[in-house]
């Protein structure tokens, strides 16, 4: 027979852990006490119950993570609308591209006038928001 000791090279599985927890405590909780207690755990942001009770247990720091949806959905749709920005910027360039190619000389200067004030509306639209999230950063997101 083979002694048990010895490794056998070709082993799978997992390494043994130096100091495995087999320690376990048990406690029971009211049903005020459980809803504060999973009130904590969700505001801890923590996705292991076991870790933010042993966290709580010895004082360890625990971190609270509030998330505001308002400042989320300012975010995801500010993104989008420089997104919007980016494809009118490439429709700009066809648009160009296509007027010089199509038009006389006499009519393309005529519609790019008017296609240059549009842009300039644009980025003046486009300061506003630039400004706009300044501001909602400074007042909201930076504490």
């Amino acid at each position: 027979m083979e002694n048990k000791n010895t490794a056998n090279p070709r082993k799978g599985g997992r390494h043994p852990k130096a100091d495995p927890a087999v320690h376990r405590y048990s406690i029971s909780l009211t049903a005020e006490e459980n809803a504060r207690f999973l009130t904590l755990f969700e505001a801890s942001g923590m996705n292991v119950m076991a870790h933010f009770i042993t966290a709580c247990i010895f004082q360890k720091g625990i971190k609270t993570v509030k998330i505001d949806k308002a400042a989320m959905d300012y975010y995801i749709l500010l993104t989008a609308l420089f997104g919007q920005f980016r494809a009118a910027g490439v429709n700009y360039n066809q648009v160009v591209k296509i007027m010089h190619r199509n038009f006389s000389e006499k009519r393309a200067p005529a519609y790019l006038y008017k296609l240059v004030n549009q842009t300039m509306e644009f980025a003046v639209l486009a300061q506003k928001i630039i400004q706009l999230t300044a501001e909602f950063e400074e007042k909201y997101l930076k504490k």
